[in-house]
Order: structure tokens, then C-alpha cells, then sequence
């Protein structure tokens, strides 16, 4: 009841927010400075890509959707969209996130010369339904950073887009670029080894966020959350025989959203909740992690 209140307060505010945002920048706008170092992106993960490739002094970047919040929800605040009115910028996740279909139109309507570069250039986004994949209520699944080989292609886009904007640096960007890489591809290759023993193997989450690393490992990602909606009656009956059949015992959930179904489905399973955050900025860090998780929960 409470997921949803929060989620139709989020759709009205998202309907009323642009208004009164506009009409504050138009007061405001005039005093604003330039901030022709000022780069937006929408997720922390990103932000990591960007430091890592432009140097954590080349720019200043602003993350919209901050620790902890949904981007099912997220409306910017004011202040944020003040910024954005003045930024070089705007690295777009560009894979279906409801938070860029509700509003990126009305973020480039305010800063028409911001330069906006697609990161899921190149990357096939994954459409809704399939077996192990997300299931979203957008029609396809907008994780494209939960693979480690996408992230690689979203690195290639962001040098690609610091270059454009900062030309002069391009031999830098690059360099930072293939070295990120590295580490990325050297990461893939211990995870793909680390689920070696584990092809086919099930996992149950509550936000279907893990779908394309699910199928770089030949894992089945089974979510509980549905369209964006919690689970009826006969979805956490059939998770639950599932879970008994696979003798899964851990059930997953990430912070940004409600756990109780996570913990109903682990008491009637007698397991445990855990949680895996998909947008936590340490991106190498927390990829390690997660594969670390779930390759104890399958062992």
C-alpha cells in the first residue's frame, strides 16, 4: 500500500514538477553562472565511468538520481534542474529508464545548446519477458550497466563524448578509456569463472535489475516485482514452489526498493534476505560483490 501511494505520488509530481520548476528558471536563469565544466548524468555508476575516464578534476558532474532513490520515482529537485539549465553536458543512460522517459524531453527543453550523449550506443537493450531477463513495465529492461561487457561499450561511448565536447584531451580520454577497460574485461573473466559450475542456475531478486548479467553467465534472473508491480497471490506461489525445487535459499533485494515480499517468500522458503544495490557508485567494487553473493547463495 505504502509502494504504492509513493509511486502515485511520484506520477503527480512528475506531471506537476516541470511547471513549477520552469517557472522558477525563468526568474532565475538570468542570475545563474556558466558552468561550461558542469556535466549531468543520471545514475551514480555512470559517474564512476566519467571520473575514471576524464579525471576526477577535468569536469564537475552532477548525479540526479541520488543514493537510495528509485529511479522508478525520482522527480529532480529545483535545484538540480537550475544546474542542468547550465551544463555542457548531459551523459543519458539511454536504455528505456522511466526516470529519462518521464523527463529528459523537459531537461533538453531547458538547455537547448547541452551537448546529450547516448551511453547505450551500440548496446542491444533487452526487451521485456524473456526467461532470466527483466520484466518492465517500459517493455524492456534499462540495466544495460549490470553487465560488465555493456559497461565496456558505455566506457568507448563517454571517451567518445568527451572527446566531442573537449577535443583537445581526446589522446587522454582514451588512454583512461582502454585502461578502465582492462580492468573491466579482467573483472568479466574471474566472474565468468567464478560461475563456471553454475550454468542454468536460478536466482530469485525482488527488482528485475540483474538481467543482462544474468546472461552473460548463463544464470536465470526470476523476479519478483512484476511490470513494476508487486506480485499477486499466484506469482509468490510459483516463486516459492520454484524456490523449493531449486533449493534456493537466499532472496535478493536492493535498497532503493520494498522488501517485505522479498521476506515473506524467504520465510516460507526458510531462507534469508539479502540485499545487492545495482546502483552503487564503487562499480568495480560492487560487481565483485554481487557475483561474490550470489555464487555463495548457489553453491
Amino acid at each position: 500500500m505504502t509502494e504504492t501511494f509513493e509511486r502515485k505520488r511520484g506520477s503527480v509530481y512528475a506531471v506537476l514538477a516541470p511547471m513549477i520548476i520552469i517557472f522558477v528558471l525563468g526568474l532565475t536563469s538570468l542570475a545563474l553562472p556558466d558552468n561550461s565544466n558542469l556535466i549531468v548524468v543520471s545514475i551514480l555508476p555512470q559517474l564512476e565511468f566519467v571520473e575514471r575516464i576524464a579525471g576526477a578534476d577535468a569536469f564537475q558532474t552532477i548525479v540526479l538520481i541520488p543514493p537510495g532513490a528509485s529511479p522508478e520515482i525520482y522527480s529532480p529537485t529545483p535545484d538540480q534542474m537550475k544546474q542542468i539549465s547550465k551544463a555542457k553536458a548531459y551523459f543519458k543512460l539511454g536504455s528505456g529508464l522511466p526516470f529519462e522517459a518521464i523527463w529528459l524531453e523537459k531537461i533538453v527543453a531547458l538547455n537547448p545548446g547541452m551537448v546529450v550523449i547516448d551511453c547505450a550506443e551500440g548496446i542491444e537493450i533487452l526487451s521485456g519477458g524473456e526467461e532470466g531477463h527483466a520484466e518492465h513495465h517500459h517493455g524492456q529492461d534499462p540495466h544495460i550497466w549490470s553487465s560488465l561487457r555493456n559497461a565496456q561499450k558505455m566506457v568507448d561511448n563517454i571517451a567518445k563524448g568527451l572527446s566531442a565536447i573537449d577535443p583537445e584531451r581526446k589522446a587522454i580520454y582514451e588512454d583512461n578509456a582502454a585502461k578502465y577497460k582492462q580492468e573491466l574485461a579482467a573483472l568479466d573473466k574471474d566472474i565468468e569463472t567464478l560461475f563456471g559450475q553454475c550454468a542454468g542456475r536460478k536466482f530469485i531478486v525482488f527488482h528485475p535489475a540483474w538481467g543482462y548479467f544474468a546472461g552473460d553467465y548463463n544464470l536465470t534472473q526470476l523476479p519478483i516485482e512484476i511490470e513494476g508491480k508487486e506480485p499477486g497471490a499466484d506469482d509468490l506461489r510459483k516463486l516459492i514452489l520454484i524456490s523449493r525445487q531449486e533449493d534456493i535459499t537466499t532472496v535478493f533485494a536492493s535498497p532503493q526498493f520494498n522488501s517485505e515480499s522479498a521476506k515473506m517468500i524467504a520465510r516460507e522458503i526458510g531462507g534469508t534476505v539479502d540485499f545487492i544495490d545495482p546502483l552503487r557508485k564503487d562499480y568495480l567494487n560492487n560487481m565483485r560483490e554481487v557475483a561474490g553473493k550470489l555464487a555463495e547463495a548457489m553453491r
